[in-house]
């Protein structure tokens, strides 16, 4: 009797050990990492950036309820709620109400909307490198003047018509940059206070007066970016004299986009970017309708460098452009005059040792389209977070936390030909051949006894 009641007490005790252990695990949680080189985990660079913020960051994510988007997304952002609590996530469904997803510019399934003291800042790739810049970017306090002239008939930076580009001046705002009219007639200088001055596309030449003052913004060391559009009668051959730079004529041309589906050839779509800060781990497609090619001048007081190129199936088509739905036989440059075969720039960053003693280093940019930023353009493909790239690099929010490559090692191998075949020699011949002999024995043993 008294071991069996012993035998009671144990299972009871450890029963209530096992509740105990269940409860606390609903309060209490350790996690522990033992994956090669913490691959699961947040780098050391990440952890050192969420621990400077200093408010509550949300996290809201565009994911329909089918599939498994929202169970990874989760488990990504839950590396970044270990580190910092006050860290939420919460989901939308786009299909609940799509026509407010397409007005608020969501487009991918997935799509990301971090949010830091009245700050946002989208993302449609889901990485660390990612993740932790944008949270970098947000975390700057400074407001930014960014000065688009107007004047002479320029996209408007808080217009609605198609061509203006309130929808990309609203992104800006949301990430701490206020867009301001700037007219150079009655003013006559750009105000000290400004960051960024934006020309975007005067319909006719400005003044000569704004004309000067904006080469002379230039040599004072103001930070610049120039929309053009092909054959632009804009007076500003000054200014692209004191960039080291020329406006081909005609409008770029690109034979190559039928492959992505564009039945305009004047529109050039661009997926492969040439090297730099701006373009560093850009996959993103981006569409110019009806650009203007660009060339450098052989004795630019710049370091000028191409950030977009259109394929080596365009050129500057100075007489009639080709029509929409021409094949891709019809679609070639017929030699006129002026004409240059690609692939063609149509976009350089400029950058050389600033005047201003504040500052290390003076930036500009120069991009032959300015649709691509406009209302109606900016949705497609990958406009808008170009867009944002470049005007991060001209500001100098430019700088990233570099996310160091902690997957392992050994996940792939690596055989040479003769080994793959040997390889496949041993499954479909040799193993085949191998059992069935052994079949075979097993039967000759069971037969003989």
């Amino acid at each position: 009797m008294g071991a069996r009641f012993g035998h009671l007490v144990h299972a009871m005790l450890v029963l209530v050990a096992a509740a105990a252990v269940a409860f606390l695990s609903t309060r209490y949680a350790t996690v522990a990492d033992w994956s090669r080189e913490r691959s699961a985990s947040l780098g050391a660079e990440s952890v050192a950036m969420l621990k400077t913020l200093d408010a509550p960051v949300e996290v809201v994510c565009y994911a329909r309820r089918q599939g498994e988007l929202r169970a990874i997304v989760a488990g990504f952002v839950e590396r970044y709620r270990r580190v910092k609590p006050d860290l939420t996530l919460r989901f939308v469904d786009p299909d609940e109400d799509p026509g407010a997803m397409r007005a608020a510019g969501i487009n991918v399934d997935g799509e990301m909307e971090l949010r830091y003291k009245a700050r946002s800042e989208r993302l449609k790739v889901l990485g660390e490198a990612e993740f932790s810049n944008a949270l970098l970017r947000l975390s700057r306090a400074r407001e930014r003047i960014v000065a688009f002239l107007e004047g002479e008939g320029e996209r408007q930076p808080l217009g609605k018509a198609n061509a203006d580009l309130g929808q990309f001046a609203a992104v800006l705002a949301e990430r701490g940059l206020r867009a301001v009219p700037l007219p150079l007639a009655n003013t006559g200088k750009v105000p000290d206070n400004t960051d960024l001055v934006v020309v975007a596309n005067p319909r006719v030449a400005v003044p000569d007066a704004v004309a000067a003052e904006l080469v002379d913004y230039l040599a004072r060391g103001g930070a610049l970016l120039w929309l053009v559009e092909p054959d632009e009668k804009s007076g500003l051959d000054g200014l692209a004299q004191a960039l080291g730079l020329r406006v081909l004529p005609g409008t770029l041309v690109d034979g190559s986009g039928q492959a992505f589906g564009l039945g305009d050839p004047s529109f050039v779509a661009v997926t492969q970017y040439p090297p730099h800060a701006i373009t560093r781990d850009f996959a993103l497609t981006t569409l110019f309708p009806q650009a203007a090619a660009l060339a450098r001048l052989a004795d630019a007081r710049w370091d000028v460098r191409p950030i977009l190129r259109s394929s080596a199936q365009s050129w500057n088509e100075t007489g009639a452009i080709p029509k929409a739905g021409d094949s891709a036989d019809t679609i070639r440059q017929d030699g006129e005059a002026g004409e240059i075969p690609g692939p063609l720039d149509l976009g350089f960053a400029l950058t050389r040792v600033s005047p201003r003693p504040d500052r290390k280093e003076q930036r500009a940019v120069v991009i032959g389209d300015g649709d691509f930023l406009s209302n109606s353009f900016l949705g497609n493909g990958g406009n808008r977070d170009f867009g944002q790239r470049v005007f991060d690099w001209l500001l100098g929010d430019d700088a990233q936390i570099a996310v160091a490559d902690r997957a392992a090692p050994d996940r792939t191998l690596d055989f040479t030909p003769a080994q793959l075949a040997a390889l496949g020699a041993a499954f479909l011949v040799a193993l085949p051949l191998l059992l069935a002999g052994s079949g075979a024995w097993i039967a000759w043993r069971r037969r003989r006894r």
